[in-house]
């Protein structure tokens, strides 16, 4: 088996290389408005915002942040097929602008727009990032009330382009059939709350910005194995480190990563080089959790009743009887920022 995946190095907001309807999922996470490191990010878009920031205009620059956006939205609406699902991780903002202090709705106003554009909202999942200090706090400190919330979750925002994706053809059913997940990863990933450990943001090129928005490789793979099968074209218009792309890789999808930033190529190329790895470790402890998930059930008495046709071991439920996660053997450079996996199949 053979996937492809294809990286450019431009504006997210004017991909004329995508044709219509020819991607099946989108993962990312977007610069998040109002978060005063996406100051500068997002003044080169638009120089309005940053004539709003120096006046302390806090409504107007979360707005025209979001205008920004919107135009991202609209590419992927048209580039996503019919039935497509988009997942977009968004933090919410706390900021003062002169004395005002707000919470900025990031995930509302891209949910607004979103259904505005044709989209249907499906239950989100909210992310409790462990990475976040349990004792900090906003405001008078002990005297009420002027103390603030801290925010210590972001949001994975869940839409569809129309409705559920239908299977007609016996090559899309056996394809469905290929592409499942373990009954104990269901109950995990299809929770509406996601524990996990962000990841060090910081970045050492010199050449780029100090800070990325990386999200962890897991809520990536998650994503990409619940909303997509093998073969699908994985799209993210904010690639950045390039996480979403590997995903896509040690997944066995294709994937398309859109990064405005050149300077982040010797970072992804880095990743690329790591990658097979990485992703066939990572495969090989999924498939050792679920051993010792099967070994913990029998020992209370609950022997499965099916067995994994390619492992030989004990599955829960028919649907897991053909899953298999197809081992990364090399990657190969087809041409500039293109590149091609190959697994054994």
């Amino acid at each position: 088996m053979i996937t492809s995946h294809k990286i450019y190095f431009k504006n997210s907001q004017d991909i004329k290389e995508i044709e219509d309807e020819t991607v099946n999922l989108m993962v990312t996470s977007c610069p998040y408005p109002m978060i005063e490191m996406w100051d500068e990010v997002f003044s080169l878009q638009n120089s309005k915002i940053r004539k709003a920031l120096a006046k302390h205009a806090g409504d107007l620059v979360f707005e025209l942040m979001h205008q920004e956006l919107d135009k991202v939205w609209n590419e992927t609406y048209r580039v996503l097929k019919k039935n497509g699902i988009v997942c977009i991780n968004i933090g919410d903002a706390t900021r003062s602008l002169g004395d005002d202090f707000n919470l900025y709705p990031s995930h509302t106003r891209i949910i607004s727009h979103c259904l505005k554009i044709g989209f249907k909202c499906l239950p989100f999942i909210i992310w409790t990032k462990l990475t976040n200090i349990p004792n900090k706090f906003l405001g008078s400190g002990m005297l009420p009330p002027g103390a603030y919330v801290t925010l210590e979750h972001e949001y994975i925002l869940i839409l569809r382009k129309g409705g559920k994706r239908e299977f007609s053809t016996e090559r899309e059913k056996k394809k469905r059939s290929l592409s499942p997940y373990f009954w104990e990863e269901r109950n995990v990933w299809f929770s509406d709350i996601w524990d996990l450990r962000g990841v060090n943001q910081s970045i050492k090129n010199t050449k780029v910005r100090k800070r990325s928005a990386a999200f962890p490789f897991e809520l990536a793979y998650r994503l990409i194995n619940m909303f997509s099968l093998k073969g699908d074209i994985v799209l993210d218009p904010f690639l950045g480190t390039g996480t979403t792309t590997f995903a896509a890789m040690a997944s066995t999808r294709n994937s398309i990563g859109i990064e405005i930033d050149e300077n982040f190529c010797e970072i992804i190329q880095t990743g690329i080089n790591e990658i097979v790895e990485y992703a066939n470790e990572y495969n090989k402890k999924r498939i050792q959790r679920h051993i010792e998930y099967i070994e913990e059930r029998i020992k209370n008495k609950r022997k499965p009743k099916y067995t994994n046709k390619f492992y030989g071991f004990p599955v829960v439920t028919k649907q897991e009887i053909d899953l298999k996660l197809n081992e990364l053997t090399c990657i190969k450079k087809l041409e500039e920022n293109c590149f091609q996996v190959e697994y054994v199949d």
